[in-house]
């Protein structure tokens, strides 16, 4: 499933493909698919994108041209009205991405597509095979979300800090990880990250293991966290000036991010939903690459998440948890925990047909004989009188 970091590597690569890339007509939805339609028609327009949480931003601008005449339509009622831009916001569910192919090559689960203005044309997709994800038109971020836990570092740290008093914290730790009102960008494979590095157990009060942390930074601490705290202006016009620029600033922050966390020698969990997640957008491409699907180094960052020799085990909400050692006490009663381990002989690389076993004696089950037991004759008793 997309997580924080997934979805500021889709936004990096809309803007890596489509800078510079003028997009045209309207905007196409698949039929079988049950989002709102996108209700935007442009002779010319370009995208940007931009990522908080668990959320990317599609922002359509009209250009201003001799054959548009500055305007484009707009609606399905067919008036002509002035320029104005769209945003779109995207949440992925548990199988979106975006990808820009030819039109002949458009993929099989296209829901929601942007056509160039150019000839052989080009598409941008949202594509999504489990229909899980979901757009909205003219959106915007959703309010029941909390700050960034990557690009609203302190806002996201105050956030949390300020509302331990809240009954959500009474909730597992590993559960509360996944409450996007308070840890916006934090998924499956992060929660297990994260608590496996902190050696804490997943199944412990959230409020015990947050208790006592700083709610202020100190001056130096301030320094090594990049802000990103910036308006929707600013975000377009570093953008729109060069996408090279914004590649070369989340390396900066995972750089400093590192630094920070091999001086501190005991990094709080908050931190850590902090920089564990940069750790990932440093891989770059490695950890988004809809183009070539290669997950190699992806996987072998992973130190808990369906690593063999992790336990798993069900939560409350039925989403499974990875993790090594004790459980906790706030576990749910009866849950069964899985171990991977590495099955021998699993599979027949020769190709040839697998032999059966010889059963053993020993697991060959017994024949059971239903024995009869012959009655006994009763003598008949004479008929009379008893003298």
């Amino acid at each position: 499933m997309p997580e924080g970091p997934e979805l500021h590597l889709a936004s990096l690569f809309v803007n890596r493909m489509c800078g510079g890339v003028v997009f045209t007509g309207p905007v196409q939805k698949s039929e079988v698919s049950k989002n709102p339609e996108v209700s935007f028609s442009c002779p010319a327009y370009t995208i940007i994108a931009t990522s908080r949480g668990k959320e990317v931003r599609l922002t359509l601008t009209p250009q201003k041209s001799d054959s548009a005449q500055g305007r484009c339509r707009r609606g399905k009622t067919g008036q002509v009205n002035q320029v104005q831009t769209m945003d779109i916001v995207f949440r992925f569910g548990m199988s979106g991405f975006f990808r820009f192919t030819t039109e002949a090559e458009l993929p099989k689960h296209s829901h929601l597509r942007f056509y160039t203005n150019e000839k052989p044309c080009r598409v941008l997709s949202f594509v999504d095979t489990r229909r899980f994800g979901s757009w909205q038109p003219n959106g915007t971020w959703q309010l029941n979300r909390g700050p960034c836990i990557m690009f609203e570092y302190l806002s996201y740290r105050e956030n949390v800090l300020s509302h331990l008093s809240d009954r959500a914290f009474d909730r597992p730790i590993c559960e509360v990880l996944l409450n996007q009102k308070y840890f916006n960008g934090i998924g499956n494979y992060l929660r297990a990250e994260i608590l496996f590095r902190l050696n804490i157990p997943p199944f412990v009060k959230a409020r015990t293991v947050l208790e006592g942390l700083q709610t202020h930074l100190s001056d130096e601490d301030r320094k090594s966290v990049v802000k990103v705290e910036v308006t929707d202006t600013e975000v377009k016009e570093e953008v729109t000036n060069t996408e090279v620029k914004e590649e070369n600033t989340d390396r900066e922050i995972s750089d400093r991010a590192a630094v920070k966390e091999d001086e501190s020698e005991t990094p709080d969990l908050l931190r850590l939903c902090h920089t564990v997640p940069l750790e990932v957008i440093k891989l770059g491409g490695k950890g988004y690459d809809p183009e070539k699907m290669d997950y190699t180094d992806f996987k072998s960052w992973l130190q808990c998440y369906c690593v063999k020799g992790m336990k798993s085990v069900r939560d409350h909400n039925g989403r499974t948890m990875w993790f090594k050692g004790d459980p906790g006490p706030m576990a749910p009663k009866d849950a069964k925990t899985k171990m991977i381990v590495k099955k021998e002989d699993d599979h027949d690389y020769k190709g040839g047909k697998k032999v059966k076993k010889a059963r053993s004696e020993s697991t060959v089950k017994p024949k059971y004989i239903k024995e009869t037991v012959q009655e006994k004759e009763v003598p008949q008793r004479r008929a009379g009188r008893r003298k």
